[in-house]
């Protein structure tokens, strides 16, 4: 959707005016002192200017309100636009998510029954019973997630196709949802560790943000490093939420599976717009996401 520039108000009134004026003017110049003329016309001239003031009034009135009419219209064209960026923004760190928790669950599904497989061929029932219990508690995690992430789908594009009005959105997560992101990755068998300072009161976006980062560095951890250990740490450092995600890199030989590349930008797009900074880069053998958010709301 894209929305044309901002309206610029540029009135001819001014120059109409000014040019009957000046005609009016001329006219009353050339009449001169004396004749009939003399008589009639400067009444008649008169009445025109006055004529001229209220026409120049009136319509620089109506070309004012009219200019208003279309900064308001673009105003909300624009309003509209950002707020369809930011749900796009949702939908890639909410559902995309879920769908790449499937995506691990579904490789770890393969290569449990193939394990079991193999189990199976050589006698060993008890390996082969594991082994399909553990592949059914994986399929289980991907309907789960699938579903949740249709759901959120379903949800978000039902906003986007609105045209009745703008839309609110509240924010869709808080600092309570950290805990149940943690055991989400441990299920797709990250070994995360879950270190949560006193943050005292932290406002609603910067909960939303918070979130977001952990989920998207968890997704990342799990697509990228596969079953490796992951630290979460949460603080707030004077009047700033600071939070933390370390890696310890590749697990095995595990093979990365790329995403869009569009999960960090947006986050970085997020955390700007809050007046904080977001790093991502290598640290030792694995990956580091680090964001500070200010917060005036510290307790």
């Amino acid at each position: 959707m894209n929305t044309p520039g901002r309206p610029v108000w540029r009135s001819r009134v001014r120059y109409l005016a000014g040019t009957a004026f000046a005609v009016l003017a001329a006219t009353l110049l050339g009449v001169g002192a004396s004749g009939p003329l003399a008589v009639v016309v400067p009444p008649m001239i008169t009445v025109a200017a006055f004529g001229v003031a209220v026409w120049a009034v009136r319509r620089g009135r109506a070309e004012r309100a009219a200019h208003e009419a279309r900064l308001t219209e673009w105003a909300a064209s624009e309003a509209v636009l950002v707020e369809r960026l930011r749900v796009a923004r949702d939908l890639h760190d909410i559902v995309s998510h879920g769908l790449g928790l499937v995506t691990v669950r579904a490789a770890a599904a393969r290569h449990v029954i193939d394990a079991g497989d193999v189990a199976c061929h050589a006698a060993c029932h008890a390996a082969c019973d594991a082994a399909v219990r553990e592949a059914r508690e994986a399929l289980a995690d991907i309907e789960e997630a699938s579903r949740h992430a249709t759901t959120e789908l379903r949800r978000m594009l039902t906003v986007l196709r609105r045209t009745d009005g703008p839309e609110t959105l509240d924010p869709v997560e808080d600092l309570g949802r950290v805990p149940g992101m943690v055991r989400a990755a441990r299920l797709v068998g990250l070994r995360v560790r879950l270190d949560l300072g006193p943050v005292g009161e932290v406002s609603p976006g910067v909960q939303v943000a918070v979130c977001k980062v952990i989920r998207e560095a968890l997704d990342n951890a799990a697509r990228h490093a596969g079953p490796t250990g992951v630290r979460v740490r949460l603080r707030r450092d004077a009047d700033a939420v600071v939070v933390t995600v370390d890696d310890d890199g590749p697990a095995g030989h595990w093979t990365a599976r790329p995403g869009a590349g569009h999960g960090l930008l947006g986050l970085s797009e997020r955390v700007t717009a809050l007046g904080g900074v977001l790093g991502a880069e290598r640290a030792g053998h694995g990956f580091r996401v680090t964001a500070r958010i200010p917060d005036g709301e510290a307790a």
